[in-house]
This record gives structure tokens, sequence and C-alpha cells, in this order.
């Protein structure tokens, strides 16, 4: 392990248009960090404008090309592009891979990395993405990095920090420590859930759903972990376990169960020209924790996850795609006839963002570029 850390200290500010979600809600002793995440980050090379899946023994062009950070580092932008004060900790590679999500992650999206470590000679893993029909395809290579140090010892002498929120990814079998000690600390924890290799779909084999405020699983998931055939009927049996339960359907929207009041809320899908779904359920997820940590209504996390998603798949780039405060302000501004669904929006933005003829205020966001490092920047 080297001992690079991060440049802009424990706290950083996220890169945000002036918009803070949580700004009437915090006090001098609130934790620093609002949402803590670990995992494991990636370098993807996404390839889009495919007109179908690549096919056997030939070759194919993409139309466009990407490169960002991936993995965890998804979740990770799409929560700071949103306002949220956000602490990752993550193993980088020692390659320039590595550096460049590294320096994308803290000095772009103003990511706290202090608690992230570069492990010598091991490089970073990689994820190359084809986005064809609506849909992807994926080819990962990577080896699991060293285990870190024990919390408390080295780099890691608060880990994981008290948090306002911690967001986590749940797979059968597994338990991790650091969920439960989140939750002990305060952290109000969301958590999806990947696809069961396996095959069995044993909801009691996710052991830190326990800990968990929000889960958030998609349709197919969430059928087979409750044996159930409808969305809907999904939800309300996961509610059974956990005190919010949200099921993404795609196009269709989403629909969620709070178990503690009862509520239920679905919120349709809205239609958009997608280039690239990659990392839309991230983008999802931290729409909704930032909904939940700002006290909104159930139906309206529902509505501002799914808009923040859907703004994510028009462009392309995984964690680079993920909107800010200046996409939302835009698609807002240009509604002709405003959805009421989305008035929330309103009192929210403030007028400083009523001038339809203004465009995105998105031009130094960084987006997802062919390649990284070039030796003389046009």
């Amino acid at each position: 392990m080297t001992g690079r850390t991060s440049r802009n200290g424990s706290h950083t500010t996220p890169r945000t248009a002036g918009v803070d979600p949580l700004g009437a809600l915090r006090a001098p002793q609130d934790p620093g960090c609002d949402v803590f995440l670990t995992g494991a980050v990636f370098l993807d090379i996404i390839f889009t404008g495919l007109d179908s899946a690549p096919v056997r023994g030939t070759e194919s062009w993409a139309r466009g090309m990407g490169s960002s950070p991936g993995g965890v580092a998804n979740m990770a932008t799409a929560l700071a592009r949103l306002g949220l004060r956000t602490s990752l900790a993550a193993a980088f590679g020692d390659d320039h891979y590595g550096e460049y999500c590294w320096d994308a992650l803290e000095q772009g999206e103003g990511i706290d990395l202090s608690m992230s470590r570069t492990i010598a000679g091991w490089h970073s893993p990689v994820t190359v993405s084809m986005a064809y029909e609506g849909e992807r395809t994926m080819v990962s290579h990577g080896h699991e990095a060293p285990p870190p140090p024990p919390a408390g010892t080295g780099p890691f002498p608060d880990c994981p920090p008290r948090a306002r929120a911690a967001v986590a990814s749940l797979a059968p079998g597994r338990r991790e420590a650091w969920v439960a000690e989140a939750a002990c600390r305060g952290a109000r924890v969301f958590a999806d859930v990947g696809w069961d290799e396996s095959g069995r779909w044993d909801l009691g084999a996710l052991a830190d759903l326990e800990h968990c405020e929000a889960f958030l699983p998609n349709a197919g998931e969430a059928m087979r972990y409750t044996g159930t055939d409808c969305p809907r009927a999904a939800a309300r049996a996961l509610a059974e376990r956990v005190p919010v339960a949200v099921v993404t359907m795609g196009a269709e929207g989403s629909y969620a169960v709070d178990s503690r009041t009862g509520e239920t809320a679905e919120v349709p899908g809205i239609a958009v020209d997608a280039l690239d779904p990659t990392g839309a359920g991230d983008v999802f997820v931290a729409g909704f924790v930032t909904g939940t940590l700002a006290g909104w209504p159930l139906s309206d996390r529902l509505a501002f996850a799914g808009l923040t998603a859907a703004l994510s798949v028009q462009e392309f780039g995984g964690s680079l795609s993920a909107p800010g405060w200046e996409e939302v302000a835009h698609w807002w501004r240009s509604q002709g006839e405003r959805p009421a669904r989305f008035g929330f929006l309103e009192e929210l933005l403030g007028p400083q963002h009523e001038d339809p003829a203004a465009p995105p205020a998105a031009s130094a966001r960084r987006r997802a570029v062919p390649t990284i490092g070039f030796r003389h920047p046009a």
C-alpha cells in the first residue's frame, strides 16, 4: 500500500450549482459526511452506437466511446453531484488508470478519499461495456484487492465514519462488518443487490438486510427473491423484511412500500432517448437517498430518483453520465407545461434557475472521453 492521501483533506465539497438539498437541515453537531460507501473502483470503457450485439468471428465498430471511473465510483459520483458530502473508502490501482480515477473523483467531483488507498503493484480492474438496443453487455477483468488494515489503524482511524447514511451492495452469504457498524453509529443504510449467480435467490442469505432502512432491487431481482410474479407484490413482500422496499421497473417506473407508515407510491418512468444505461440504477439509488435525507414524501423521492436516472441515460460514460442540479434545473425549465408530479422542484430550485433561455450550466462538468492522459490536451 502506498501513502497517497486525499489532497483535499478529510472533508471535500461536492461540485454542485448552489443547491444543497440538506441545507435547511444542517446543524453544527451533524456529521461532516452525508453518505459513506465502499467498494471496488474500476476503469470503465464504454462503447456506444452499436447497431447490434457483436457477432462471433466478426469485428464491430462503435460510433462512440468513453472512459470513466466505474464500479463503486458510479454511486459515489451520483451522490456527490446531487450535493451530498460523500466519503468513499476504496482500493485504487497503482497505475495510470488508478491515478486517473482518483483525480476524477477527488478533484473533479469533490469526493472525500481520505479513507481510500493506492495499492503498490496492483492494477486497476477494467470493465468494457457495450451499449446496444437499449441494453448493455459487459466484460470485466481484475483481481481482488488485498484487504485494508483494520479500522483504527494506519489510514483508517475512523472507518466507517459517522455519517447520515451509507450505501451498501448486498450479496448472498456475505456479511460486511462495516454495514452493522455504520448502522450502529446512526447511519441510515440503503442497499441494492446484484444478480444471484447461484440461482438460489434466498432472501435470508442477504445477512446485512437486517441493518437496512431501504432495499432497492430491480423487478427481476425482487420477484426472484420473493417468489412472486409481480413487482408490486414483490415490494409488499420485501416490506415485511425492511422498513422501505423500492422496486425499479425500468421504463415503467418504480413502486415503493413504507412498512412503518403503510404508505405506498408508484411513479411512471420518463420517456427519453436512451444512449447508455450504464450506471442508471446507481443514479436512481442516489436520487432516492437524497430525497430521503431531505425528508421528502415517498412519491417525491421516487419521482426524483426516476428523473435523475432518466437524465443519466441520455449521456454515456457510467459515473460521469450522472446528472447534477444544473441538468435537473435545465430539464425543469425546458418543460412547456411543467408536470405537477414534479412540482416540488419549484421551491427547491428557486428563481435563480428560472431563465428559460439559459443553457444547462454543465459545460464544465466532466463527461466520459474516448481516452485518458492526452499528452497535449486541446
